[in-house]
């Protein structure tokens, strides 16, 4: 086994076949050849092709080094671990290759990463495996003694499988006195001719045996024999004549059965049974002719009996005889050679010759995923193939240097988001008349890369939470969602604590699986009202991809605070008070009034005053709203002289709180009376004063806690689109209850948070907490929230 790296000359179509690769060879510089006889033991080395490639015998199994076949059984393969090309099944030329012509076989090398096709043609050489052989083991010929010397017969020709020089070399012919064997050369035949050199005497002799040897020439030489068998009779003097000994016609392929496709004609100048003709087709055709086409012994016509087609042979030659049914009978012999035109009958063939079937959605345009290579059985113009990619897909086509070999790569940009898989059709589709297609299609995954960060379906979020919540329970919960798949779309949530102005986050604890966000402690209303924290969500890419989401919470307020008496107050610390007025006094005269204070606000922070225990209830009234008592008569003499009366204060919580103020009523004459009102009017200075300097500290701190959630609203409020404002608002002229509330606002709606005394306009919002208010909008278009 060597390398043949010379050009055959002689062989056109091998000159025109290297300059192809010299003028267009793009991956292959030069084709490789090697030559191999038939018969040889399978496993027998061929040549160390990848070496002769130029190929890194290291790298052959990784770049899957191997040959593509475009049949079933494939003869040659590969050895990756040398590199060797190796003969895989059984060689038998005459079984590959007819004719004698060279036996060529070209091979495709794939190798990958990159992407290579080498070309490799193998030669397999003739071997004299095969002996002559005639169709028949005995051949009959009636010869008429009248017959003259130099007539010729026709004797069946032997048969060689074997090509060039192992085919048949030469005939001989048992030495007699009669008879020597003439050879005519027809095309690649070689057929034996009786040629008779001496008269024949019927009367001496009417039978000879003759032996016909056929010799190849091999080495060894190879011979088969022929038992011919001379019947000396009367003879008739004229054969059937043809006229021409060559005839030449053309069909088209797929001819119905039956049809005819020429008719024979042969004249015989005898009379009688001496010029009656029959025809017949020759006894050393091939088989295949037998099986294609019949010939009617009498009218000489030729029909089809078999499927034509030009695939399968292109020239068909048939010999026919014309014998009379003289005794014995004339022959005459003619060739008609019946040439086959191609009709489009077959649709193009799509070969996958490797394919990727995943291929990453960041793959950059060009990226090959596949090989395919197309072939059609017709020759011509219907052999002719146009292919392309019929479905709208971000792929294309590619053609390579060899005709009809294309690769399929990437045109555009992939997203496995938008799409996770493509059905890629491609259509060959040839130039016939009509034009005949075929359709292929590829499916490919598009595999995800982590291109996408998870996603809040809100900028911010706001959740409103009661106070005096359980520790370390579920309070809310946050959900990001991920468009890339697996890995890369599993999230996970942790709170920011950076730069936090408070240590409110270090009470807060999040689930990382899930997002659900639980407090460590309870929360007061009266001591935080409102805090904001951001939300981080991390997918489990490489990279990672993260987004972060601001959550604002509103604590809402609770009825967690009772009222707190702040006048009437004894020395001793308790509710109770004593209240002189004098006896002439008119109805309506104001007794004193009771002040108290709640730490909630709203409907929890509301007062009202009611009377619980009074001894004369004709005498004194309660303002339920100021804590104001007044007289409701003048006093008459027979009203006692001290009056006590118990005030209930509580608030409008859904379960409301109270505490109770005792207040003693003294009725003096007028002129004690005057002289207890200059004591009172002191001791009274005094304790409006300390009541003043309380009440101040006190709405200084509430005042100072609402300052703060203003300017935290008003910063979330240029921070995002959602329209928020907040103000704190305090009633100066409070009348014994101190009043406070804070409003809101969310999209198309306004809330407040109110305390006891509330706008007779204002509506409760649906499904809102008890102390939450939903305020008329009695604004125009476009005024902004006061």
């Amino acid at each position: 086994m060597e390398i043949d790296s010379k050009h055959r000359t002689k062989d056109g179509s091998w000159f025109a076949f290297y300059l192809a690769l010299l003028l267009f060879g793009k991956q292959t510089l030069a084709q490789t050849r090697y030559s191999i006889p038939e018969e040889v033991q399978e496993g027998t080395v061929v040549g160390n092709v990848a070496k002769d490639l130029g190929l890194d015998i290291t790298s052959l199994i990784a770049r899957r080094f191997r040959v593509v076949s475009g049949s079933k059984d494939a003869i040659f393969e590969v050895n990756q671990n040398n590199g060797a090309l190796y003969v895989d099944k059984h060689i038998d030329r005459e079984e590959l290759c007819q004719g004698s012509g060279a036996c060529l076989m070209e091979l495709k090398i794939l190798v990958e990463t990159p992407l290579e096709i080498h070309y490799v043609i193998v030669e397999i050489t003739d071997v004299n495996d095969h002996a002559p052989s005639f169709p028949e083991r005995e051949q009959i010929l009636e010869i008429a003694e009248q017959t003259l010397p130099g007539r010729r017969f026709q004797l069946h020709t032997a048969r060689d499988p074997d090509a060039g020089i192992n085919s048949i070399r030469t005939y001989t012919l048992t030495s007699n006195e009669h008879f020597e064997v003439n050879i005519r050369q027809s095309d690649d035949d070689k057929i034996p001719f009786l040629v008779l050199k001496k008269s024949l005497d019927r009367e001496k002799k009417n039978k000879l045996a003759l032996l016909l040897t056929a010799v190849d020439g091999g080495k060894p030489t190879k011979s088969g024999t022929l038992n011919v068998s001379i019947i000396v009779l009367d003879s008739n003097d004229n054969r059937p004549i043809f006229s021409q000994e060559l005839y030449q016609i053309e069909i088209y392929e797929n001819t119905p059965f039956g049809s005819s496709i020429f008719q024979m004609n042969a004249t015989d100048f005898d009379e009688g049974t001496n010029g009656a003709i029959e025809y017949s087709l020759g006894k050393t055709l091939k088989r295949k002719i037998y099986e294609m086409f019949e010939l009617d012994k009498l009218t000489g016509e030729i029909r089809i009996k078999g499927v034509v087609d030009y695939e399968e042979n292109e020239v068909y030659k048939l010999d026919v005889e014309a014998s009379d049914k003289a005794t014995p009978p004339l022959t005459g012999e003619c060739r008609v050679i019946i040439k086959i035109i191609d009709v489009n009958d077959n649709p193009p063939a799509i070969e996958v010759t490797s394919l990727t079937n995943t291929v990453s959605e960041d793959s950059k345009p060009g990226t090959v995923i596949s090989l395919i290579s197309v072939t059609d059985q017709d020759s011509g113009v219907n052999g002719k193939i146009i292919s392309s990619i019929t479905s709208d897909v971000p792929f294309e086509l590619k053609p390579s240097y060899k005709e009809n070999i294309y690769s399929v790569v990437t045109k555009g940009v992939l997203d496995r988001e938008e799409l996770s898989h493509y059905e890629i059709t491609i259509k060959a589709t040839d130039c016939g008349e009509p034009p005949l297609s075929t359709v292929k299609t590829l499916t490919i995954l598009i595999s995800d890369v982590n291109d996408n960060c998870p996603h809040f379906q809100h900028a911010s979020l706001e959740f409103y939470l009661d106070e005096n919540n359980a520790a370390g329970n579920l309070i809310f919960s946050v959900h990001a969602t991920d468009k890339d798949f697996n890995e890369n779309a599993v999230v996970s949530y942790h709170i920011m604590r950076e730069g936090s102005q408070n240590g409110v986050m270090s009470f807060l604890n999040i689930n990382s699986d899930n997002g659900h966000i639980s407090a460590l402690k309870s929360f007061d209303f009266e001591t935080l009202k409102t805090f904001q924290f951001q939300v981080v969500a991390t997918d489990s890419g490489t990279p990672s991809l993260s987004s972060n989401v601001t959550v604002n919470v509103f604590i809402l307020d609770q009825n967690d605070n009772a009222p707190v008496i702040l006048y009437p107050v004894s020395s001793n610390g308790s509710a109770e008070g004593v209240e002189e007025i004098p006896r002439n006094v008119n109805a309506g005269h104001l007794v004193t009034k009771v002040r108290a204070y709640d730490a909630d606000i709203g409907y929890n922070g509301w007062l009202l005053f009611s009377l619980q225990e009074l001894t004369d209830h004709s005498l004194f009234g309660l303002d339920r709203y100021t804590g104001q008592i007044r007289t409701l008569r003048s006093f008459t003499e027979t009203d006692e002289a001290q009056h006590k009366l118990v005030i209930l204060v509580k608030d409008n919580g859904n379960v409301s709180l109270s505490a109770t103020a005792t207040v003693v009523v003294k009725v003096v004459e007028p002129k004690e009376a005057f002289a207890a009102s200059d004591v009172k009017s002191a001791a009274m200075d005094e304790e409006e004063n300390n009541v003043t300097f309380y009440l101040m500290i006190t709405l200084g701190s509430v005042s100072t806690l609402f300052l703060i959630s203003i300017i935290v609203l008003i910063a979330m409020q240029c921070s995002k689109s959602t329209d928020y404002t907040s103000k704190y608002l305090q009633e100066p002229n409070y009348d014994g209850t101190l009043c406070h509330s804070i409003q809101y606002r969310s999209g198309e709606k306004r809330y407040m948070l109110v305390g006891p005394r509330m706008s007779i306009g204002s509506t409760i919002a649906p499904g809102s907490h008890a102390n939450t208010l939903m305020l008329p909008d009695r604004r125009t278009a476009g005024e902004p929230l006061p």
